[in-house]
């Protein structure tokens, strides 16, 4: 008898979490989701923002290098461009 209380306890509280994650995880889900788009432009222009001030001393100063400047400004416009992308493809999908 003792043994058939301790499986009983054991299948409630084993099944009991399962419940607690069935409702009310698209809801959470949706509103990472939009917290995310719509902080995500904010974080992608300040990064974008910095990344050109570190490449600007590579257009103005006594040591000043054109091609050397526009091909880092290039490359990080490649790289935002791609992380874009991606996080665009990830938001799309439906959960």
């Amino acid at each position: 008898m003792k043994s058939l209380k301790r499986t009983f306890w054991l299948l409630l509280l084993a099944t009991a979490p399962t419940y607690a994650q069935i409702g009310g995880i698209e809801d959470s889900v949706a509103d990472i989701s939009d917290t995310i788009r719509t902080i995500f432009p904010i974080i992608l222009g300040v990064i974008f923002l910095v990344g050109f001030l570190f490449n600007a001393g590579h257009f103005f100063g006594e040591n000043s290098d054109l091609k050397k400047g526009i091909t880092r400004v290039l490359v990080f416009v490649l790289i935002a461009g791609a992380v874009v992308g991606i996080f665009t493809y990830l938001i799309t999908l439906v959960v």
